[in-house]
């Protein structure tokens, strides 16, 4: 099909007279910015914290407002496209997110930090879903694999720059340039996008309509879905730290949390106009992508963070260094991209993503295989071996999810897609910390059970390490406390060690679990899908 066909069968093409292709480039140059910011922080956490002179626990709310913001703006982002215009709600979150980037660089205290990285989190939570919502508009339902194969680039490789490119800057610069290189390319985009996107006539129309009879606007279903949303957020990222349920902060905000979406869910179900159109959910094929999306955030962000921590605790790896043991698996990402978009239009995508999560089952089943000697070619092969499997599901997944969906619903459709990866790539951070810190305790207890004073086996290793420390000019009563804390250390790096192993066999077992759900999605036909889904 020539661009010019493709334009006349697809009247809420962003591309214009222009190659669409292009316009797909242009769109996917922000969402990297984005997804590159969300993970670049990570590593560069302790530097925040020392330089504000704020402990650990403070300069966490540096990732958590961010994540809050994103969580509440994510999805009534198809509303406010709608209403705002899709191409102005795009440039508007752009800019808000480079300005705001821009600000966390100057900021000159921790809690300007944060109220910057809210304004962040606000912009940013609302450009993917647009982007999105702009491929699945411009190009046919055959097209789209290869569309979102383009974009998938930036969503999936991005998270796999981020912690190199935020440890070199940090290791060689300062933290300030992990937020100031948006301003750039921010600037760049805004440009591009002005210049290359084009609001179709028809969103135009609708636009104009929606609004004649004046703005209504859902602002209970607003306020439900930013406290559900909001909450449940602050719940996952600090569990951990505030010991769950144990704790009355989390109690109180899980309660919160589950109130608002009590509250939330049948109050939209009843609206003529709601801000969040969860009615998509009754499509057996869109409740199944937003639970594999899930997935895929969930096994994406936690080996994100889990592998450059493991590597700078464990092994004493440098942030630039345990970034770059991810950079095989971005690389190989890129280069597997395209062929899982090829094969998007010949192979079902339900096949797709059942093989795609069996292949990330094996990656995560090959990490545990970990022990004190891996080097840092096992690390990179296993970083390879997990997102292998990635653009077999990202990109099946999108398609599948506007499969039969009404045009006039892709925005919609795109926030809660895009809310379902975000909340996914949390819960999967929050169970894996949690996991590794519970099971860290409980291999330390059994591991110290076993050192017994009596045992020979204990006794030759602190005469061993009491004689090295003698050897290095230590007296020999110093020595022996010194050995005792080092063979304490040595079970501490063993107990951690083996709790990681722990995580990533839990997470092949969910991936093995997931991989036959998949095929319980409707079989996709030509046209878009098997029925036409929203009202």
């Amino acid at each position: 099909m020539s661009d010019g066909s493709a334009r006349q069968v697809l009247p809420r093409s962003a591309a214009g007279n222009r190659n669409p292709w292009l316009v797909a480039v242009v769109i996917s140059l922000a969402t990297f910015m984005q997804v590159l910011d969300t993970s670049i922080a990570n590593v560069a956490l302790q530097h925040i914290a020392g330089t504000m002179a704020a402990s650990i626990d403070e300069s966490t709310w540096v990732l958590t407002s961010y994540l809050v913001a994103s969580a509440v703006v994510l999805p009534i982002s198809g509303w406010l496209s709608s209403v705002i215009g899709r191409k102005r709600f795009y440039m508007l979150c752009v800019a808000t997110f480079t300005a705001s980037s821009i600000l966390c660089a100057m900021a000159p205290n921790l809690t300007a930090l944060i109220v910057f990285r809210v304004l962040q989190g606000l912009g940013g939570g609302g450009m993917a879903p647009s982007e999105q919502s702009m491929l699945a508009d411009t190009f046919t339902p055959q097209q789209r694999s290869q569309a979102f194969a383009l974009y998938g680039i930036a969503v999936i490789v991005a998270p796999t720059v981020g912690p190199t490119l935020g440890g070199w800057l940090t290791d060689n610069f300062s933290w300030h340039w992990i937020f100031l290189i948006n301003g750039p390319i921010g600037l760049m985009s805004l440009f591009l996008v002005q210049f290359m996107v084009t609001e179709p006539e028809t969103l135009i129309r609708e636009r104009r309509e929606r609004l004649a009879g004046g703005l209504r606007v859902d602002w209970i279903g607003f306020v439900l879905v930013s406290i559900a949303f909001g909450t449940l957020e602050v719940v996952l990222d600090k569990g951990q730290r505030e010991d769950w349920f144990h704790s009355n902060f989390v109690i109180f905000f899980f309660s919160v949390s589950m109130l608002a979406f009590a509250l939330f869910i049948p109050w939209e179900i009843a609206q003529k106009e709601p801000i969040v159109e969860i009615r998509l959910f009754a499509s057996r094929q869109f409740a199944t992508s937003s639970l594999m999306m899930m997935a895929v955030g969930a096994l994406l962000f936690s080996t994100t963070q889990l592998i450059p921590q493991l590597l700078q605790t464990g092994y004493g790896y440098t942030a630039t260094l345990s970034g770059l043991a991810l950079m095989p698996g971005g690389i190989v990402m890129l280069l597997v991209m395209p062929v899982a978009g090829a094969l998007g239009n010949l192979v079902q995508p339900r096949y797709l993503m059942a093989f795609g999560m069996a292949m990330a089952g094996i990656g995560m089943w090959h990490a545990s295989a970990l022990s004190g000697r891996a080097d840092f070619a096992f690390f990179g092969w296993a970083r390879v071996l997990q997102t292998v499997a990635l653009p077999f599901l990202f990109i099946p997944i999108t398609s599948a999810s506007y499969a039969g969906l009404r045009p006039e619903m892709t925005d919609k459709a795109s926030s809660l897609i895009n809310a379902a990866r975000n909340l996914g790539g949390s819960i999967g951070i929050s169970a894996a910390t949690t996991l590794l810190a519970r099971h860290t305790q409980l291999h330390q207890n059994y591991l110290v059970a076993n050192l017994a004073p009596s045992s020979l086996q204990y006794q030759d290793a602190v005469n061993a390490a009491t004689l090295a420390l003698t050897q290095h000019g230590m007296a020999s009563v110093p020595a022996q406390a010194g050995a005792i804390g080092l063979i304490g250390q040595t079970v501490a790096q063993q107990a951690a060690l083996l709790a990681y192993i722990d995580v990533f066999q839990l997470l092949a077992i969910i991936a093995f679990a997931l991989s036959p759900l998949a095929i319980f999605l409707l079989r996709a036909h030509k046209g878009g899908g098997p029925q036409m889904v929203g009202h």
